[in-house]
């Protein structure tokens, strides 16, 4: 089986997981609180594609984070496509990049998301609804979706709850549905498994052909025996694909508990890399 894809995975330097769960404060407290201290040190990119190597790990999508404070009304992280840049362009065949959506930047952000994709290789959009208190179906997303289309990226989009201090409506499933009616060409990922509106989310998915659920951020030990059952059945395979989201999964222990679920072959492949490569067309 060709390697497996990581659908999303955050910058992973020393210097950017200090930024990002050590320096600022309300993710540090979530930091602590999920007990992931030890897991936010880094590495350099050598060593994080060696560890790729060593967990049968082929391609890693990381996205220029664009979160926003609900609590503060601020920016929690805003990276540049540069910056992710920097962490992909030494192993441009195993590290890629999603450009972060950032509604309040109009135009110019749509801008920027085509430069990312044209002239930097990034291979879809992302993103993180909450703090922006904008439903994933607002208009404002809307230029960023149809720049997608004209681009033919996929967008990466947490769908679920929020475990920061954030209102979690902005990411409810049934919303994605109008997102997939106005835009059928747009490839979906709907990341964290929609939790706790998983079946909601399922009835999305089955129902458009250009919607998918990402498993980041879930254990697969905890998935919802409908998004097993789904996924490990003919309706499901080839709409589901992997993702850690780390710090918050690691590959040794999210892998080994994929093994645990016993799926069909098929469903298996899929779930690691097929969906993925199939998405993102790689």
């Amino acid at each position: 089986m060709p390697g497996i894809i990581d659908i999303w995975h955050q910058p992973y330097t020393p210097e950017l997981m200090k930024r990002c769960y050590i320096d600022d404060e309300e993710q540090r407290k979530v930091t602590e609180w999920w007990g992931l201290t030890e897991r936010v040190r880094g590495r350099t990119p050598d060593t994080f594609v060696a560890d790729m190597d060593r967990y049968g790990i082929d391609k890693v999508l990381i996205p220029s984070l664009q979160i926003r404070s609900f609590v503060h009304q601020r920016m929690q992280w805003s990276f540049t496509p540069d910056e992710i840049h920097g962490l992909l362009r030494e192993h441009p065949k195993r590290l890629h990049g999603l450009y972060g959506i950032d509604p309040f930047s109009r135009m110019a952000g749509v801008r920027e998301l085509e430069r990312a994709v044209r002239e930097l290789g990034f291979v879809g959009a992302h993103l993180h609804p909450y703090g922006f208190e904008l439903t994933v179906d607002h208009r404002r997303y809307y230029p960023f979706y149809a720049k997608c289309v004209e681009l033919d990226v996929p967008i990466v989009m947490q769908i679920g709850h929020s475990a920061e201090a954030m209102p979690s409506d902005c990411g409810r499933p049934i919303l994605v549905d109008t997102i997939a009616l106005d835009f059928p060409e747009l490839r979906i990922v709907c990341a964290h498994t929609g939790w706790p509106w998983v079946e909601e989310l399922i009835a999305v998915a089955w129902k458009h052909p250009n919607v998918f659920i990402g498993t980041t951020a879930h254990a697969p030990r905890y998935w919802k025996p409908e998004l097993v059952s789904f996924l490990n059945t003919r309706r499901g395979i080839g709409k589901v694909m992997y993702g850690s989201d780390y710090p918050v999964l690691d590959w040794p222990g999210s892998l080994q508990q994929i093994e645990e679920l016993a799926l069909r072959p098929d469903a298996h492949s899929q779930l690691l890399q097929g969906a993925a490569r199939a998405v993102f067309k790689f």
